[in-house]
């Protein structure tokens, strides 16, 4: 059985589910900076493929499916970096979430 999902609805749901997560640690002079970075990032993925579907070629497609994959590259190491900052928060189902978008976004991208 194929599972069928929209991409767009999944990218956008990573970055609330940061949004959410985020609101609830405290923030001090070491997480500020983490979680700013976090935000940017994981919103960022679901806003570049929103752009990417309404691309104007398939180039400024490819192009921006490669910013998605580098900004879910990038929520992984915030989210790593998050996990040391707080290891009581498991974030697990997040960094499994940046993996996989990675993933998706390394194979659309390898379909040049």
């Amino acid at each position: 059985m194929v599972v069928k999902y929209d991409l767009e609805e999944r990218t956008a749901k990573f970055g609330q589910d940061i949004i959410k997560l985020v609101r609830q640690i405290k923030a001090d002079y070491i997480s500020r900076p983490i979680v700013s970075q976090l935000v940017r990032s994981s919103t960022s993925v679901g806003a570049n493929y929103m752009e990417a579907s309404g691309g104007e070629s398939r180039n400024d497609f490819m192009h921006k499916c490669f910013i998605c994959r580098k900004e879910a590259n990038e929520s992984r190491h915030f989210l790593k970096m998050l996990s040391t900052a707080h290891p009581e928060i498991d974030l697990l189902s997040l960094q499994k979430e940046a993996q996989e978008l990675v993933l998706i976004f390394s194979a659309i991208t390898r379909k040049k």
